[in-house]
């Protein structure tokens, strides 16, 4: 038998090379590649002279001495989020990619995860190839990086004989950036933008690169946009989620009790577009006490768990609201139609039945599943004037048998409140009126209404008579959890009431009523909104929890959120908690939801804490933009922080908040006393305390920015000469000179 003589190995194709380097699960270099195609001797040399070939053609590139297919990405790397496609899917680009050689960047589709990553997010990430045709490549996060990215918002401005800049909308962004010819993505002066900062190009202003258009920022009805961007809240909703919410059929009535017949009436701001709870009252004439009952929107019969719905509601957290818009955590298709309690229309219902005794003490509690039919649609001023005398043709009917009992529950149900004694901060909230052209027309500070309060303590009973039940029959749920002040804030408010003669005994267990007091006892007094200022930054955030630590500020034992499940998740996780509890059917709380229960709560209260940033700073552009035309004007306000660099100013009429920097006060040294919350002069005892009221000027407001600078105009407090050593240390203290105004 002729002994075989083994086949030389043939020198592989590009493609082949290609197609070894983008299947090798590890790094490749020449000798991997050599040892695969098994080459030897001269082979090697026609290899290294075919890899060189193929590098000058940009199939290939070296990084670290290692060959990458230039198309392809490694085994492992960083991701940046882009958004989310039609799908709802998010995806990703490399953060390490070169354009000039390979072309755009690859999407990547971000694969499982129980959080799912925001815009603007990097991520450590494994990569493998893809059969969805739609992407190359997808990759599984193996771990979260930093949030912070080389990503700018800002507003492209061209400016003549400069060429084209951008005007960062971050209020702690001192520089702004140049945009090269070729780098503005088709931009127009004025338009919102987001763009990528560019490594350094040398001298000059630093450079940035257009990567994103948003919107005209010359048109102040876009202003939002801004907060939107920067806080990364979802406002496009994906193509499957719409599908779903659309395809969505009418409710199912049975195993529901019904409650068509009863009055219950919605009583809203007048320019709500969502109606999720409703009231009705009676009052027991035998006992004096009062029955109840709160109707809430069946949300959970609609938003089942690990839908489309769910999964992008979970990831909302809440809506958003801003003067010109709202950013809703459901479709509209549901908050607005589906689940909205509409006048005379049949919806789906969680309802809560309380009894209360004449003192205000709820005496029992049920739940059921109802089909209700809204009597009403009022206004919260409308239900007001109809109690104080002023009926119109709409509430004429409804005084005798639906308002009135509604008022005298309210009257029993404030006896229990007034025992049960919560914390009394009256803090008034700014809202703007805006024009039919969606500008500011002016800024307003409604009235705090009976009726609000009516309305507020009927969904607090109902809160509370939820979270009874569900922790009665052991159920898993999120609690509303507002912890008690921490020692050292009760410690630095005791040490500020001292400069003011008041005293905070320590050592004693703080119950809100020890805050009612001092506010009681200021009541009337020149520092009254200085000391409510203090008592309200001396208290913990609220914030959801799958444990129970009570809520400090209500004074109530258990606490969660039930009445607003169109707009809050916690409270639809809360319905669904009642749907299993009371075995309202197969809808309630899933398995995945209960294993998710503390992730949940965590990304629920970082969207709150993100959705009050965002209204915040966008109720702070709205008025820089509008107050921008009258700079030099002179304005009342109040002293509303302190800082070693200079005063925040509260304006009376706006709510507007501006800076007056240090430097402008005057010609003295301003020593910063943290106990006090005052800027004090050195020598001539100048004294700006948080709280004061004086008069300023309007130097400067920057709509991008919602930031304002004023200077101060009226007299400063007189008081003693700052020390020249600080007490406790013996150091010098912090000081700031001013400069002759």
């Amino acid at each position: 038998m002729a002994k075989r003589i083994p086949q030389k190995p043939q020198l592989p194709t590009e493609a082949d090379v290609l197609d070894f380097i983008q299947s090798s699960p590890s790094i490749v270099g020449k000798r991997e590649i050599s040892r695969h195609f098994g080459l030897t001797g001269g082979d090697k040399i026609a290899l290294k002279a075919l890899l060189r070939d193929m590098e000058d053609k940009g199939l290939l590139a070296k990084r670290q001495r290692k060959l990458i297919d230039r198309a392809s990405l490694p085994p492992v790397t960083v991701l940046e989020i882009m958004g989310t496609d039609k799908d709802g899917e998010a995806y990703a680009e490399p953060v390490e990619w070169d354009e000039r050689v390979a072309g755009k960047p690859p999407r990547v589709v971000i694969e499982g995860g129980d959080a799912t990553p925001r815009k603007g997010d990097r991520v450590l990430a494994k990569i493998q190839s893809s059969r969805d045709g739609r992407y190359k490549f997808r990759a599984r996060v193996i771990k979260a990086l930093s949030e912070t990215s080389n990503k700018v918002l800002g507003v492209y401005r061209v400016l003549p004989g400069l060429g084209a800049r951008l005007i960062p909308v971050d209020k702690k962004a001192r520089n702004e950036l140049q945009v090269m010819k070729g780098d503005e993505n088709g931009a127009l002066n004025g338009e919102l933008v987001e763009a990528e900062i560019i490594k350094d190009r040398g001298r000059g202003l630093p450079s940035a690169r257009v990567r994103e258009r948003l919107g005209d920022l010359t048109d102040q009805r876009n202003i939002s946009l801004i907060a939107i961007h920067h806080h990364g809240i979802p406002n496009q909703f994906p193509e499957r989620v719409l599908r779903e919410s659309e395809s969505l059929k009418p409710f199912d009535r049975a195993n529901r009790s019904d409650l068509r017949d009863v009055p219950l009436i919605t009583i809203d701001p007048r320019d709500a577009r969502d109606h999720d709870d409703a009231v009705w009252a009676e009052i027991d004439e035998q006992t004096g006490g009062t029955n109840i009952i709160v109707a809430i929107a069946d949300v959970a019969a609609y938003v089942r768990p690990g839908t489309a719905l769910d999964r992008e509601a979970r990831i909302r957290g809440n809506s958003v609201y801003f003067p010109d818009r709202v950013v809703p955590m459901l479709p509209e298709r549901i908050s607005n139609d589906l689940c909205s309690l509409r006048e005379k229309e049949e919806r789906p219902a969680l309802a809560c039945f309380m009894s209360f005794d004449k003192q205000g003490r709820k005496t029992r509690h049920r739940f059921e599943r109802v089909v209700m039919r809204s009597a009403a649609k009022l206004a919260y001023e409308e239900a007001q004037a109809a109690i104080d005398g002023k009926p119109n043709d709409r509430t004429s009917t409804l005084l005798e048998g639906v308002l009135k009992p509604l008022w005298k529950a309210y009257a029993i149900l404030r006896k229990g409140r007034d025992a049960r004694e919560p914390l009394e901060l009256d803090l008034p909230e700014r809202k703007l009126i805006l024009d039919a052209h969606g500008l500011i027309e002016r800024v307003v500070t409604p009235d705090r209404l009976d009726a609000h309060k009516l309305v507020e303590e009927f969904m607090i009973q109902a809160n509370v008579a939820a979270a009874e039940e569900l922790e009665n029959r052991k159920t898993p749920l999120l609690f509303r959890v507002h912890d008690q002040p921490s020692e050292e804030k009760v410690r630095a408010l005791a040490e500020f009431l001292r400069t003011v003669g008041m005293n905070l005994p320590l050592g004693q267990v703080m119950r809100p009523k020890h805050f009612n007091k001092l506010l009681i006892e200021v009541q009337g007094k020149d520092y009254q909104h200085l000391v409510n200022e203090v008592v309200l930054r001396t208290q913990a955030q609220a914030i959801y929890s799958p444990d129970n630590k009570g809520h400090f500020g209500l004074s109530l034992r258990r606490y969660a959120h039930f009445t607003s499940p169109i707009r809050r998740y916690a409270d639809l996780i809360v319905h669904r908690a009642l749907i299993t509890a009371c075995g309202f059917g197969d809808d309630g709380l899933s398995t995945d939801d209960i294993a998710k229960l503390s992730d949940t709560a965590e990304m629920i209260s970082d969207a709150e804490r993100r959705a009050m940033a965002a209204e915040r700073e966008t109720l702070d552009r709205l008025i820089a933009a509008h107050l921008s035309k009258q700079t030099g004007a002179i304005f009342k306000g109040r002293i509303g922080g302190v800082v070693s660099a200079g005063l925040f100013v509260k304006l009376d009429d706006s709510g507007a908040d501006g800076f007056v920097p240090v430097t402008t006060l005057g010609r003295d040294y301003f020593v910063y006393d943290k106990t006090r919350h005052s800027l004090v002069g050195e020598r001539s005892g100048d004294t700006y305390q948080l709280g004061d009221r004086l008069e300023v000027k309007l130097v400067e407001a920057t709509p991008v920015s919602g930031g304002m600078r004023f200077e101060v105009v009226s007299e400063a407090r007189e008081g003693k000469p700052a020390p020249r050593r600080s007490v406790k240390t013996g150091r010098p203290p912090t000081k700031f000179k001013g400069r002759r105004r």
